[in-house]
């Protein structure tokens, strides 16, 4: 009886141990830094921040701190600010302090309705963000570049000709969706240089190399990249495990 004793609560620590490290992982704060080179002779930088899927975390202020010091152009938010029981405050002072970084351009994902679209629309509105539906935006003080964000379908009809059309006339495009599999609707239309993309969660807990969905990665052409994120947040529960979270700082040579 006494080793089934020891037995079971070896099993029992060995569990909490896991989970609290599971915990741990799930809260990191990791920015990658990606580079691209539009061209062989580039004369302009521009850098672009990319957070997606921050669901019920809170963005730290020493995470802030870090992003100042590279002068970011372009802040992007790919979708999933939060999930249903988020308060909107938190939204709010998540928003406040993206903005405080640089202008944000949001992007629907298919969590954000639990919420309230409304209620995500005018936190945008107050942190002067620019929530792109099916449309594109110029990136100040690089008037050559737009950013492309299409609709989820969560939140209504994703309408490709219409995003194509309004990515028309821009020397530059960075396409921003949630959903990654929407690359290959847009880009056979048009292509642009940078596209990035959320939601996989990078599968959020895998065992080797078995997942419910792939690892993120940032893969590079000749003069065009694409970056899916493993995410900054976890939904379901607040675990990861072989799956870090991240968010990510693109530097655009061109």
């Amino acid at each position: 009886m006494k080793k089934v004793r020891i037995a079971g609560l070896s099993v029992f620590l060995s569990a909490m141990t896991m989970l609290t490290y599971m915990y741990a992982l799930a809260h990191r704060n990791r920015v990658l830094t990606h580079t691209l080179h539009i061209n062989s002779t580039p004369t302009n930088k521009l850098n672009v921040f990319f957070i997606s899927d921050i669901h019920r975390r809170r963005i730290p202020q020493r995470l802030i701190d870090d992003l100042r010091t590279r002068s970011i152009d372009a802040v992007i938010v790919g979708g999933d600010v939060a999930e249903g029981g988020v308060p909107i405050e938190r939204i709010e002072r998540n928003m406040r302090l993206l903005a405080s970084i640089g202008p944000v351009f949001y992007i629907f994902g298919n969590n954000d309705q639990e919420v309230g679209t409304e209620n995500i629309l005018r936190v945008m509105k107050r942190v002067n963000g620019k929530v792109l539906v099916n449309s594109t935006a110029s990136i100040p003080n690089h008037p050559s570049f737009g950013i492309c964000g299409l609709q989820d379908p969560n939140n209504g009809k994703v309408k490709i000709d219409q995003a194509v059309d309004s990515a028309k006339g821009y020397e530059h495009l960075i396409l921003a969706v949630h959903n990654p599999s929407y690359f290959r609707k847009f880009e056979e239309k048009l292509r642009p240089e940078l596209s990035l993309g959320g939601h996989t969660h990078g599968g959020q807990i895998r065992l080797g190399r078995w997942g419910m969905q792939d690892l993120g990665r940032f893969e590079t052409t000749e003069n065009s990249a694409k970056l899916i994120s493993n995410g900054y947040g976890t939904t379901m529960v607040p675990l990861r495990f072989g799956a870090k979270p991240e968010c990510h700082v693109v530097e655009v040579h061109y």
